[in-house]
């Protein structure tokens, strides 16, 4: 069972604790109380929810993602939804509805409290809505319970629903009940201001008077005020499957191409190793852009582990966040513009969550190039490092994106990778050797050294680290300079004590394809000042929004290319900043 609208977590709280779940009189003390489980929207860590919600319209798609694994694992159960009438106005709700009924989530069904009031009055007065007709045109079953009040009428929809006695047994279903708000009080029916207000003790004393309930408010509260609060989670411990990764493949020096197809390739070991049995461990989900994002031979290869969402990113994000909960490494591609600044709120939630899901986005920054501003993702490291749990990385070349796409697929957690568009050659080590080939292995929190030098360092990732080598050996040969060269690929965690080791040359220059802002000149700026460390910075950067035209000229346009790195170190020497 998952309530989507979580705004209703006192009726969730009593129906828990008439189970056993929880017990009464601690819902009654602790209910909205700081360090308490039993907070105002419903959340994991009070046994019996499955997950936390408040923000309307996703509950539908996280029913989907948890019904979807079920049928993936041959698990009879069923997957119900609980949500309000007024959440049916939110888009999302609609994307779902069509991925349930093209996957024939028959296992999945749910419940709308048909009261025709929301926060703002009437249902037809904020936004007039036909929901039966809509889950009609979609093509779910739907069964209307004329007294949403009455249990009775209730049971026997939901026997019907759990016997598949349905009009289309193959596709999901959804009991509308027309209920009455505030039943059985009469100052408080169809009331839409007690959708979230609190009663005086005068009213809560004529209401439980109405319902023949004893009133134990005076006892409760004298209780309450006396009660400790400790921080009390029941979260139970995430479950992630064992998936076999493979050997990386290392592409050689004048192997040129770009490192979505090197993530592609991992895909397709990944499907190899692990999607060949009757279950598959691994899952991928594409909105609408397969071929761009390389999850095609994926899809060819374990084609009951693909899922097309169309476009509807939306409802795929949290889709494939709930998903992830149920055993499955879950992969999530699509464009950095979609997967990040349009599902931000759905990452978010998914975060709250502690899902497993693995973001992989491609077309990141102005290497999107022709395609224009609207679709150069230059924010995907500002918004993504406010979610606690993500842990963000940026690969500089396919060597790098095989290694880091293996180690997201064997390890739990929330995972970010961002890629370009472009095609490129491996970056190679000071030998003329692939740098992250080989016996390369990613980790966490560690930047590599490139290049050592005591002048200052150049502190890149990502399509723009090419550059920043290239700048580097201009400077040595042509103009004497030794600059140091680190690629943070590991953006969250970060390498604060990298940062600091540069820090010692007296300047560092942060050169990235993302807003100049809040990207990794923001992070070093704060690692310095939380240090205290005394160090000339330079943040180069994209400072507006981008052109329509060939990425390096746009690269070019903003001065992260390796001209640009060049000059603004030369105008650093002669401001003097140089250790000299």
């Amino acid at each position: 069972m998952l309530v989507s609208m979580g705004h209703i977590s006192p009726a969730v709280y009593s129906v828990l604790s008439e189970f056993g779940y929880v017990q009464e009189e601690d819902v009654y003390l602790e209910f909205r109380q700081a360090g308490s489980s039993f907070t105002g929207h419903v959340e994991r860590c009070v046994p019996g929810v499955e997950w936390n919600t408040g923000n309307l319209g996703q509950g539908l798609s996280a029913g989907a993602g948890m019904a979807l694994g079920l049928q993936l694992k041959k698990n009879p159960a069923r997957v119900a939804v609980l949500m309000g009438d007024g959440e049916q106005q939110k888009g999302q709700i609609a994307e779902a509805r069509r991925f349930a009924v093209k996957y024939e989530l028959s296992n999945l069904f749910g419940i709308v409290d048909r009261n025709h009031l929301q926060i703002g009055g009437s249902t037809n007065q904020v936004m007039p809505q036909a929901i039966r007709a809509d889950y009609i045109a979609s093509r779910w079953n739907v069964l209307y319970v004329e007294d949403g009040n009455d249990f009775e009428q209730v049971f026997q929809a939901l026997k019907k629903v759990y016997r598949h006695e349905v009009d289309d047994p193959t596709v999901p279903s959804v009991i509308v009940a027309r209920t009455v708000m505030g039943k059985g009080v009469s100052f408080m029916e169809n009331k839409a201001k007690y959708h979230g207000s609190t009663l005086k003790d005068d009213e809560a004393a004529r209401a439980l008077e109405e319902l023949g309930v004893e009133n134990p408010i005076p006892s409760l509260r004298e209780k309450r005020s006396t009660r400790k609060i400790f921080q009390s989670h029941f979260c139970a411990p995430q479950a992630y499957p064992r998936i076999e990764v493979g050997e990386p493949r290392t592409y050689g020096p004048d192997e040129r191409t770009d490192n979505r197809s090197a993530y592609g390739a991992v895909l397709e070991d990944l499907a190899r190793l692990n999607n060949m049995g009757e279950i598959p461990k691994v899952l991928g989900f594409s909105c609408d852009l397969e071929g761009s994002v390389k999850m095609q031979g994926f899809h060819r290869l374990s084609e009951n582990a693909f899922f097309e969402a169309g476009i509807q990113e939306h409802h795929c994000a949290t889709l494939a966040g709930a998903v992830s909960k149920e055993d499955f490494a879950a992969f999530f591609s699509t464009f950095g513009v979609f997967g990040v600044c349009e599902t931000y709120n759905q990452h978010r939630l998914n975060d709250i969550n502690e899902t497993q899901l693995k973001l992989v986005c491609t077309h990141v920054g102005l290497d999107v190039g022709e395609d224009g501003q609207t679709h150069q993702c230059i924010d995907y490291l500002s918004l993504l490092q406010n979610l606690y749990g993500f842990s963000l990385f940026m690969p500089a070349d396919p060597n790098q994106t095989d290694r880091v796409i293996r180690h997201i697929a064997e390890n739990p957690g929330n995972f970010f990778v961002g890629m370009g568009r472009s095609k490129m050659s491996p970056i190679l080590d000071e030998a003329g050797a692939p740098a992250f080939g080989g016996a390369y292995k990613f980790v966490p929190g560690k930047a590599d050294w490139l290049r050592r030098g005591t002048h200052g360092a150049i502190l890149s990732y990502g399509s723009v680290l090419h550059y920043a080598v290239q700048a580097r050996e201009e400077l040595a040969q042509k103009h004497g300079l030794q600059l140091a060269v680190l690629n943070f690929a590991s953006i969250k965690p970060l390498d604060a004590a990298a940062i600091a080791e540069a820090a010692k040359t007296g300047l560092l220059i942060t050169a990235e394809d993302h807003h100049v802002d809040t990207g990794l000149g923001a992070r070093v700026s704060n690692v310095l000042t939380d240090e205290g460390t005394p160090c000339r910075l330079i943040r180069l950067g994209v400072k507006k929004y981008g052109l329509s035209g060939k990425p390096s000229d746009l690269y070019h346009s903003e001065g992260i290319d390796t001209e640009g790195i060049v000059k603004a170190v030369l105008n650093a020497k002669e401001k003097r900043w140089l250790k000299i």
